[in-house]
């Protein structure tokens, strides 16, 4: 399990180095009330659409087992292809300045300050949904656990990890939140700000490094 772990890594990091879901969550970690309460149901929709993912793609019911392990490695390798072409489209997209697909409706970034705990679970959860990268990353780490064959306890336990692994950007600033109320606020609000300054650089970046990683993973895997 450790292993597929490690080969999910870098599906991990890109999952959770995505922009546009910091830049959602920290308007609700530094408002006043609820605060953590509506970033906890914000992660908490990411989460269970990715666990749902996984269930409907037989991940968790069959726990990654499959008749035919060159199969799932076949689509493994074709689902790195297509996401480290898309990655690369999106990088060139965001050195030019193109608005990025992926990102929600404007309107959703204007009810992030008066959204209650549950309109919060509703926008994480069509966060992950509408976004085709995120669809993309998580087919390949199913495609992933599937192809390493570990058995459904551990398959299942790897994709848990997975989902909340690929939270894992959410989740630590929101436990600063908790943990230190009075001081993050500010600091987190900084953060925020930097982020959405420069999202089209980050998001250049770390598209076209995951992009090129992706893509050579998914020729290489079908050579």
């Amino acid at each position: 399990m450790f292993n597929t772990l490690i080969s999910l890594l870098s599906l991990i990091l890109d999952s959770a180095i995505v922009p546009v879901q910091i830049i959602m969550v920290i308007p609700m970690l530094t408002a006043e009330k609820p605060g953590p309460a509506k970033a906890i149901a914000f992660i908490s929709g990411m989460t269970l659409v990715r666990l749902a993912q996984g269930v409907i793609f037989g991940l968790i019911i069959t726990g990654g087992a499959t008749d035919d392990g060159g199969g799932s490695g076949w689509i493994k390798s074709t689902l790195l292809l297509v996401l480290g072409v898309f990655l690369l489209i999106t990088a060139y997209r965001s050195f030019t300045n193109h608005p990025d697909p992926d990102a929600p409706p404007p309107k959703w970034l204007t009810m992030i300050g008066n959204a209650s705990p549950l309109t919060a679970l509703a926008l994480g959860a069509g966060l992950v949904l509408i976004a085709a990268k995120l669809w993309v990353f998580t087919l390949g780490a199913i495609a992933t656990i599937g192809n390493a064959q570990l058995g459904q306890p551990a398959g299942t336990i790897t994709f848990v990890l997975f989902a909340l692994l690929a939270a894992s950007l959410l989740i630590i600033p929101t436990l600063i939140r908790l943990i230190f109320p009075t001081k993050a606020a500010a600091l987190l609000g900084a953060f925020g700000d930097w982020l959405e300054k420069y999202n089209s650089q980050i998001v250049m970046v770390v598209s076209l490094i995951f992009g090129l990683l992706f893509l050579y993973k998914g020729i290489t895997g079908l050579l």
